[in-house]
């Protein structure tokens, strides 16, 4: 017999595709980095004799680079190079994404406490109240709710089948929460990879940054002869670390929070594990 396993499949792939698209997401935030590293850190007001500069950025004029000196700390940002607008992007990726997984997740995690609706599913499993149990679901409208009540459909039509056997019909109850269980699994996972990844790839593009300026400090002291550019010097060293301290603390950043919402995934599917086990084991039980 073939289970009609949902009755909500629309919804079911309209929460699959839920969140930002990071094809659309990620080159307007690049665009966005370039402004700030332009226009905010190049501002000519974070710089000595500002006057000389003109308006907009630093960029835009006409003093040489060697002769723009620093006057405040995101000035001093300014000079790690083009490597900076690079890593303000990855920054607010990790800042934008974070924020999203954030609020998905508390969606996912429902109305409620889940403690409580895990303990109040179970207890009405265990007295065989299939109809209170999906009105629980209704009213918790989380991952774990739509996992559930997928599961209890399936468990009401089961129970008034009369073609298969026991056993049969265990197997469908399990296939249908594990294909419930499936569904939803992308849309609590979804833009997890971004911040894996720059929690690796933002410290090897610092060190990148971080190399390029050390190639111009010994650039520096070589050229000068006995005499090295000790301003040169200065400036090469100190792009190096503005990029060092620019990756790291992206990349602390995107760990921690990766570390964070995998634990909250984790938690979720460790309840809706926990539920599924609860309604197999009462399906067993009175039928």
């Amino acid at each position: 017999m073939e289970m009609n396993v949902s009755k909500n499949d629309e919804q079911v792939v309209a929460r699959k595709a839920g969140g930002l698209n990071p094809a659309v997401i990620i080159p307007i935030i690049l665009a966005i980095g370039i402004c700030i590293y332009l226009f905010v850190l190049g501002s000519p007001g974070n710089f000595k004799d500002a006057d000389k500069l003109g308006a907009g950025s630093v960029a835009f004029s006409d003093v040489e680079g060697k002769d723009i000196h620093p006057d405040s700390f995101l000035g001093i940002i300014y000079k790690g190079g083009v490597i900076v607008p690079i890593l303000i992007t990855f920054m607010l990726t990790v800042i934008v994404f974070s924020i999203e997984r954030a609020l998905v997740l508390g969606r996912a995690a429902g109305k409620g406490n889940l403690d409580n609706f895990v303990i109040q599913v179970r207890s009405l499993l265990n007295q065989n109240k299939i109809d209170e149990a999906l009105e629980e679901c209704d009213r918790q409208q989380g991952s774990v709710g739509n996992v559930v009540k997928e599961g209890l459909t399936t468990y009401k039509a089961l129970s008034h089948d009369t073609t298969l056997n026991k056993e049969q019909k265990m197997v469908a109850l399990n296939k249908a929460i594990e294909e419930a269980t499936t569904l939803e699994m992308p849309m609590l996972e979804k833009n997890m990879m971004i911040l894996s990844t720059l929690g690796t790839v933002a410290t090897l593009v610092a060190l990148l940054g971080t190399v390029i300026g050390m190639i111009k400090a010994f650039f520096a002291l070589g050229s000068g002869g006995g005499t090295p550019d000790a301003a040169a010097l200065s400036t090469g060293i100190s792009e190096a670390l503005i990029n060092t301290a620019l990756g790291i603390g992206t990349s602390a950043i995107a760990i921690i929070l990766y570390n964070f919402f995998t634990s909250k995934i984790d938690g979720l599917t460790y309840k809706i594990d926990e539920i599924a086990m609860s309604i197999q084991q009462s399906f067993a039980e009175f039928n």
